[in-house]
């Protein structure tokens, strides 16, 4: 697979609680120049990024990030705040808590409470898999499927671990027909991200692959 096209499956992601303008203007510079599908960066600065890259970019944002135990009204009015800021896509974490308790029912609610507030904009649910069984992670692909969401990822990348192949393949194996699957976390080389798109996954949060195509140290998320 050229790097041309594992490119255009990635979120190119800056997450950083010290994350500054310059910074986040150089990935959104490098996100244009290299063809990545989206720029993920923190919702504070998504009006001064979607000025910026206008309609050379995707800008995606996240919502009840990273810890997802945020109210459902909280992340609803983050959601709106961050669409009439001219986010393109957003990325929001469940509340894993309520996993642990076997709430999957108030998580597809919240879920599909957030879908409605995003229209026809994309949604991705974040369920961060290192904290979770299997078996709440089969459930929260059901819950997933059946709140109409967009895509299901894997990881925050600010947890114990980030994406794994066998988590992308749990998921393909337990997703409804409409859900895409996106990597997100410790994706550190070409080989790894092209394996994550062979399994199935259609997304990859990363900083690292641009990086790696700039021939620059790929630390980070």
């Amino acid at each position: 697979m050229e790097a041309k096209e594992i490119l255009g499956h990635v979120d190119h992601t800056l997450l950083t609680q010290t994350a500054t303008w310059a910074e986040i203007q150089q990935i959104c510079d490098d996100a244009i120049a290299y063809k990545t599908a989206s720029v993920c960066i923190p919702p504070s600065f998504v009006k001064q990024v979607k000025e910026y890259v206008q309609d050379k970019m995707a800008v995606c944002t996240v919502i009840g990030f990273p810890n997802g135990y945020m109210t459902t009204a909280a992340k609803e009015f983050e959601t709106k705040d961050a669409l009439l800021n001219g986010a393109d896509e957003i990325d929001m974490v469940i509340n894993i808590g309520w996993a642990k308790e076997g709430k999957f029912d108030a998580i597809e609610d919240e879920i599909r409470t957030l879908k409605e507030a995003c229209g026809e904009k994309i949604l991705k649910v974040i369920i961060e898999t290192c904290l979770l069984t299997d078996e709440e992670k089969i459930a929260l692909c059901h819950a997933v499927t059946k709140a109409g969401a967009d895509f299901i990822k894997t990881s925050t990348g600010f947890s114990k671990a980030g994406a794994t192949f066998e988590d992308i393949k749990l998921f393909s194996e337990n997703i409804g027909p409409g859900v895409r699957m996106k990597a997100a976390g410790g994706i550190s080389s070409m080989e790894d991200a092209e394996r994550f798109l062979e399994l199935g996954a259609d997304r990859l949060g990363t900083s690292r692959i641009v990086k790696i195509v700039r021939n620059e140290a790929a630390s980070g998320y």
